[in-house]
């Protein structure tokens, strides 16, 4: 298959920018981000864009950072872990109800949303607790804080099985057999929060000790060198964060499971499930040398790989098989990408406009939720065309209900 990329680097640059981003936009503050982060000694072979690409804090949403010897936890960033689950279920479409409000309801108080006291457990139901004593989670989280006494552990007991804020939402989508999935997407919340704000602090401590023999374009890609204790422990802390995000998943997704079974017939869940991170940070192989690859927005995508690219309120998400692409490092993109900041979403798109974009599913039509109206997002039909060399897809789904924080 020929290549799909546009080298993106600015002439005379060492490290490549190779991006999936024909037909799709490119900001040209995001590309900026890109090259100074390329412009990092320890970056390479080269950086990979995918064409959800959009500006982001610390490092551009939607890359693929492959490094030697050194992490920026800046790259990877605060909600570790953050990722997305999805299920197919043996209901069918004429299962649902015609009033679909009573279930986006139930699925509401089933799993608290939001961020701030309003989206906690008041008191962690018995599975919960179990679910995380028996994890391990808990033990491992204090052997990091014994290293690192100011690492705050925030409420993980009252988070797990929560939803956060944000883009974060719960779905039930049809297929295009009709057949009901349920798709969810959050992360590590607030303890995940809590070790990323905490690591990117301490490297940006590091950096000012450190003799640089290059320059530093952005203090937000100070970083962490192998060998070093914060190195390992970073390691450490990104690995429990992303290990709670998948217990996180799980849990919500039990619990929205209990609502549909209140409130429909009886189903069981088919052997199609999809559960996988997109900002994270892993060791990995390609082209033959072992790499430390950040996924910031990125959905790994092996060959053979079940993966998930939601598109936004309103639109199509699609449940893909990774086609392996070498230059890529075997990614692909996590979503759509925004086209425009939430300021800018609020400035510019009238809740009417919402309202329309939005009319075919049951959801939120409030102005607090404009900010992640469709109108925000980059058309997820260019995102996919823009990425066929890198994914083919297996399902697409269109949602009925959506649960936003």
């Amino acid at each position: 298959m020929t290549a799909q990329y546009d080298i993106l680097h600015a002439e005379g640059a060492t490290t490549p920018i190779k991006g999936w981003v024909r037909g799709v936009p490119l900001e040209p503050q995001a590309h900026q981000q890109l090259r100074n982060i390329a412009e990092l000694p320890f970056v390479g072979p080269w950086v990979a864009v995918m064409p959800d690409v959009h500006l982001g804090k610390g490092a551009t949403v939607g890359s693929v950072i492959p490094t030697r010897g050194a992490i920026v936890p800046a790259a990877v960033g605060v909600d570790i872990g953050c990722g997305m689950a999805a299920v197919r279920t043996t209901l069918r479409a004429d299962d649902l109800p015609d009033d679909l409000a009573p279930l986006r309801s139930a699925i509401e108080r089933a799993v608290p949303v939001g961020n701030g006291r309003g989206g906690e457990h008041r008191k962690v139901p018995d599975a919960h607790g179990t679910r995380l004593a028996q994890s391990g989670l808990v033990e491992r989280l204090a052997r990091l804080r014994a290293r690192h006494p100011k690492l705050d552990a925030g409420r993980l007991d009252r988070q797990l099985g929560t939803l956060g804020g944000g883009n974060h939402f719960i779905e039930v989508c049809l297929d295009e057999s009709d057949a009901v999935w349920v798709m969810l997407h959050s992360g590590s919340r607030g303890t995940g929060n809590r070790i990323g704000t905490y690591f990117i602090e301490r490297a940006r401590w590091e950096l000012e000790r450190r003799v640089l023999g290059f320059h530093l374009p952005d203090k937000d890609l100070a970083f962490f060198l192998e060998g070093e204790p914060l190195f390992d422990d970073y390691v450490d802390a990104v690995g429990w964060a992303q290990d709670y995000a998948r217990q996180n998943r799980e849990a919500m997704m039990a619990r929205t499971m209990q609502a549909l079974r209140q409130r429909l017939p009886p189903f069981q869940l088919t052997s199609m499930a999809v559960n996988c991170h997109h900002n994270y940070v892993e060791r990995e192989t390609h082209h033959g040398e072992s790499l430390l690859v950040t996924r910031k927005g990125a959905v790994s995508a092996r060959s053979g790989e079940l993966g998930i690219i939601p598109g936004s309120m309103g639109t199509r998400s699609y449940i893909v098989r990774g086609l392996g692409n070498p230059e890529s490092f075997h990614s692909c993109s996590h979503g759509a990408g925004r086209v425009m900041s939430r300021t800018a979403a609020r400035a510019s798109i009238s809740l009417e406009e919402h309202r329309r974009a939005v009319a075919h599913v049951e959801c939120r039509t409030d102005a607090a939720v404009i900010d992640e109206s469709p109108a925000a997002y980059k058309p997820i039909e260019a995102v996919m065309a823009a990425q066929s060399d890198l994914v083919e897809i297996v399902h697409t789904l269109r949602q009925v209900v959506c649960v936003k924080g």
